[in-house]
């Protein structure tokens, strides 16, 4: 079986920019080996920062309490005791060592020659395994050894063999290779020493990362490295969730993994890295399992035509169907099913040219909108919906936490509450949350609230404002449009109360 070794805590938190907490660390890498099932972790580099230590050091103590203290790993370095030490102090057991994969690399970077570096590398051995850590070995820039040295890297690779470690690993460090390289190289690597577990590493910088992956499996490679949302120096390194599609529908290899993990790990790192999902990411990305012609919504409807292995359910998600200008009537109706709403035929047709037009203009329909766009096709308006806000009052002051007074009409009561949060529209929620509680009622959870602000600055140009709730195992957007971004806030959130009243009535 192939391993799968997940390096977000390590190559993914040298992403410009990201730095986990340790306690994030923490969360994470339990999720990567409990929840998911990932083979191994690796969670830091020896002597960065007294912050890196006490991640490492919180896993380590996690892990040997959960008997998984063997599937956690650091990266160190070829610096006689110090990573060795720095690793035995933290608490952990496996020590990925960097050593010199390319000529280049010896003779430019360290000034040394081929011997001399092997000296310097069984020295690290000897004394990781002396403390009772197990050794594996990094060959860094090993792709660019296989195209300009490859002399060397045998010369290395032979002598290594003979040396008391557990794997060598085959980073494409600056990533260079393409699918047919990385095939040619790792057949040469693994027919040349077949008794040795060889690791490969892709980089993305030409967006082959998992394409390299594929080669590098069909070619006897027994352990593979991902990060989560694809995370890494640059462009990123193979992308977790894409690596196990491929394994297991392309490839059609034994993954013991779970499926329905992935999702909400990658939101998970997401909202600790601040690094966004693009909504075209395969697998976990926001459009990946939404249809947007409406032939495809039309051909679903009749005998699931355009469905593939890649079912929605597996990975916790379920199939939508965009609205714009590419609607059909069978996207509209898919989108209605979902608030229980069904118009007779030819409303259905009017509120499918309108959602059109609005595609044409290039405005974003989300399914909140819905109801409100047939209230106006049929000339119904907005009249009384069930939840309104009548007034309110926010504020802000320099030394105060912001604060809001808001009146809430539901179903023709109203209702009064005051609050303060840690913004305008957090106080405005707390509040909003105060009378649904003393009502008794449930609310919806925020899971995500994107503002889009037109580009040059202009202070009275519109902004959007697109929020995506859950509430009973249903996620939906709304979304509104106004000149200031809180009042666009406000309105997103009525519509998704409104929204909620006819979930509810369904």
């Amino acid at each position: 079986m192939v391993e799968i070794m997940d390096t977000t805590l390590r190559d993914g938190e040298q992403t410009s920019g990201v730095s986990f907490h340790p306690r994030e660390k923490l969360q994470v890498a339990r999720i990567l080996l409990d929840e998911l099932g990932v083979h191994r972790v690796e969670v830091g580099s020896a002597r960065v920062s007294s912050g890196e230590w006490e991640g490492v050091r919180l896993i380590a103590e996690w892990a040997r309490k959960e008997d998984r203290i063997n599937r956690v790993e650091v990266l160190g370095f070829i610096d006689g005791n110090i990573s060795v030490d720095w690793a035995r102090k933290a608490g952990v057991n496996v020590l990925n060592l960097l050593c010199k994969g390319s000529f280049r690399h010896v003779r430019q970077q360290l000034g040394k020659t081929p011997e001399q570096h092997l000296e310097d590398i069984r020295l690290s051995i000897k004394l990781a395994r002396q403390a009772g850590i197990t050794v594996n070995i990094y060959l860094e820039d090993w792709s660019n050894g296989m195209i300009h040295s490859p002399e060397y890297v045998y010369y290395l690779t032979d002598h290594l063999v003979n040396e008391d470690i557990r794997r060598i690993m085959l980073p494409d460090t600056l990533g260079i290779l393409n699918p047919d390289q990385t095939g040619m190289f790792c057949q040469n690597m693994t027919e040349r020493y077949p008794e040795v577990h060889f690791d490969f590493h892709a980089h993305n910088d030409y967006d082959l990362a998992v394409a390299n992956v594929y080669a590098a499996l069909k070619h006897g490679m027994r352990g593979i490295h991902t990060t989560v949302n694809g995370l890494g120096e640059r462009a990123g390194n193979a992308c977790l969730s894409s690596v196990i599609g491929i394994m297991k529908d392309q490839l059609k290899q034994e993954v013991p993994v779970n499926e329905s993990v992935l999702t909400p790990l990658s939101r998970i790192v997401e909202s600790f890295s601040g690094i966004r999902i693009p909504p075209n990411q395969p697998l976990i990305g926001e459009n990946v399992f939404t249809q947007t012609c409406g032939v495809h919504a039309d051909g679903d409807a009749k005998n699931n035509l355009y469905y593939n292995d890649l079912l929605p359910e597996r990975f916790g998600r379920i199939r939508k169907y965009a609205l714009g200008k590419t609607s059909g009537k069978a996207s509209i109706r898919k989108n209605l099913e979902e608030l229980g709403l069904d118009p007779d035929e030819e409303t259905l047709k009017k509120l499918t040219r309108r959602v059109i037009e609005l595609g044409d203009k290039k405005q974003y329909v989300t399914t909140g909108d819905l109801p409100y766009i047939l209230a106006d096709v049929m000339g119904n308006g907005e009249a009384d919906p069930p939840v309104s806000i009548r007034h309110y009052v926010l504020s802000l002051s320099r030394g105060l936490r912001p604060s809001a007074n808001i009146s809430l009409s539901v179903n023709g009561s109203e209702y009064e509450e005051n609050a303060t949060g840690d913004g305008q529209y957090d106080a405005f929620m707390n509040a909003l949350w105060k009378i649904y509680e003393k009502l008794g009622r449930d609310h919806p959870r925020l899971l995500d609230y994107v503002v889009t602000i037109p580009p040059g600055g202009k202070p009275d140009a519109l902004v959007e404002t697109i929020i995506t709730w859950a509430y009973r195992g249903r996620e939906f957007k709304t979304r509104a449009v106004d000149s200031d971004q809180t009042e666009a806030a406000i309105q997103a959130t009525v519509k998704a109360l409104n929204l909620m009243e006819k979930l509810n009535d369904k």
